[in-house]
Parts: C-alpha cells; structure tokens; sequence
C-alpha cells in the first residue's frame, strides 16, 4: 500500500477499534466519520464527497469488518450515494444516512440494510426497458424491522407503487449496484476473517494445555492454518476485484468475473473460517461476553448478500464453460 493508505489504516483502526461493542447504529461513530469525510468518501467534492477512489474504499471496508463497525457505511457511500448521484438526485449531507432498497414491482424490498435509521431511502425499481430512482423519507414507506444473523438491521421497506415517480436511468445502473454491492461485501468480509484470524491466534498461543499451548498441538496447528490460507485466498481474490474495477470499471466481463471470484472466494473461505474457528476456540467461542461470534455471525451473514456463494460459483462455472478448452487458461491468468 502507498503512504497514504498505510496512514488511512491506521487511522481507522484508531476510530473504530471499539466500536463493534456497541449494539445497533452507533451515531456518535458516524459523525466522527462524517467528520472525516469517510461517510462519502468515494463521492465527488461537487456533492460533498471527499474525492476518493476503490482503494481507499477497500481500506475503509476491511477496516470496518475488522472492528464489526455498527454502521452502513457501504451502503451510504458506494451504493445509495452513488445510486442517487448517478441519477443526479439533490446531495445530503455528510452527517446524513442513506441506504438502498431494491424494489420489486409490487413495491417491496426485503432485508434492506439499516433502512430503520436511515434519513433518507433511495429506492430503485424496474420500469420499462429500464429503471428509476428517487429519493424518499422514512415516513412515506412502511419499514418492518428485522434482523440477519448477526443482528444487523435487515429490515423490509413497503412502498405504494402508484406514489413512485422517479428519475429513469438505464438497465446496468441496476447492474452496477449488484457488483457494487458484492465487491463491497467482500471486502468487509476480508476484514471479519482477518479480525477472527488474529482472535484464534492469540486464543492458542496464550492459552494452556497438559502443560504446554493449545497452539503446539498438530490438530490446532491444522486448523490455524486452513483459517489462514483461506483468509489469504479470499484476500488476495478481493484485492484482484478492486484492480480489475480500477482498470475496467464495472462494465467489463473481466470485472464481472473478478468479482464472481472474489465472492467464491470469501463464501466458501467464511465457511471454513468460521468452522476452525470455533472448533480451535472451543466452548469460550460461543459465549456472547467473548467476542467471536461478532465476526463469526457476520461472516455466515455477509456471505448471502448480493447473491449467494451458490450463484457466484455458477458464475464462475459458466465463464469457464464459455471459454472453453482453448480459453480457459486465458480467462483464468486475466
């Protein structure tokens, strides 16, 4: 990472290092990010952003993960800000919370993010050939509260579909959200495994038995060392994410696949790191006082969101399938 990553690391593990232990929206957390310009940081200056790019984004979100920041900040920044920037919707401020619900043509959207405290929802849904947007209060939607695994708001949003009259934008805006949406998510999941690697580590290392450290035993040894190789692959997949969107952008088939394989990745290394984790950290893991199960529960939930680890890999299966004998090597070296 450049100098300046490196500072913004380091800086966030300082803002956020505790904020995970507080349950629901921690909203003096998002005016010290408003604060720093973090809450729209990929936004540009002329709407009140900070003029960041994906690799800041990506150190944000890891760094987010890593401390179970209760916060959308994704979904304020990169999704419904973005959503509503690109529709060229009025800005908000930077203290101000936004997040997205996708509708369906009914008028509902199920397991939408912090839509309870939100300020102000953007909303998208399919219209014609394409789709609209528009800005609304929480008062003029219905907002059933509930919850994923790990306690997140996931909340479902009813909205009468006679009162919708948005600003129309094309079908790949509602593409370009999903990505967003699945990039982002893995990021926030390489912080999570990160975090539970280092929990592991120190649980093994530390504690005794039969006279010597849990971590000399081969078992334990093997377990670590599975929760590391898969935080390393779903890292390093993420990472490839990001450089790809960097130098293609969304609209681009390489993207798509990278993201595919960053979201194969993280799913399928959640399920290993998850598994070894608690088996290494044995009964303490599980307890709400230890603080395993924060990270553990987000991993299993995150790994859902923007499609499951099953249609990523059908992505992925049928990119291969596509290039073919003569092309495979290709595709999978891009």
């Amino acid at each position: 990472m450049s100098t300046e990553l490196d500072d913004l690391t380091r800086m966030l593990d300082q803002v956020l290092e505790t904020s995970g232990e507080t349950t629901g929206f921690d909203r003096v957390l998002w005016e010290t990010l408003a604060g720093l310009g973090l809450t729209r940081l990929t936004a540009a200056e002329s709407v009140g952003g900070s003029g960041g790019g994906w690799p800041e984004a990506a150190v944000l979100l890891a760094a987010a993960g890593a401390n179970a920041a209760p916060a959308p900040i994704a979904e304020n920044d990169l999704l419904a800000g973005w959503l509503a920037d690109s529709a060229e919707l009025p800005p908000t401020g930077p203290a101000s919370v936004r997040t997205v619900a996708v509708l369906g043509s009914d008028g509902v959207a199920q397991h939408v993010p912090w839509a309870r405290d939100a300020d102000t929802l953007v909303l998208l849904w399919p219209h014609g050939d394409g789709h609209r947007v528009m800005q609304v209060a929480p008062g003029d939607v219905e907002v059933t509260e509930a919850a994923n695994l790990a306690g997140e708001p996931r909340d479902r949003v009813v909205v009468d579909p006679t009162a919708l009259d948005g600003v129309p934008v094309p079908a790949t805006v509602a593409r370009e959200l999903h990505l967003r949406g699945a990039l982002a998510r893995a990021l926030t999941m390489t912080g999570a495994s990160g975090r539970v690697l280092d929990i592991v580590v120190g649980h093994t290392t530390t504690r005794t038995q039969f006279g010597r450290p849990v971590a000399a035993f081969q078992a334990v040894q093997h377990l670590v060392a599975d929760i590391a190789t898969n935080d390393a692959l779903a890292r390093a997949a993420t990472e490839a994410a990001v450089a790809s969107v960097l130098e293609h952008g969304f609209d681009s088939t390489a993207t798509e696949l990278a993201i595919a394989a960053a979201r194969s990745c993280a799913g399928h290394a959640a399920s290993t790191i998850v598994r070894n984790a608690h088996q290494a950290m044995g009964a303490i893991g599980f307890t709400a006082e230890h603080p395993l199960h924060r990270f553990t529960n987000r991993l299993l939930a995150w790994r859902g969101e923007f499609g499951s680890v099953r249609s990523w890999d059908d992505a992925l299966t049928a990119a291969a399938t596509a290039a073919g004998s003569a092309g495979l090597w290709s595709l999978i070296c891009r």
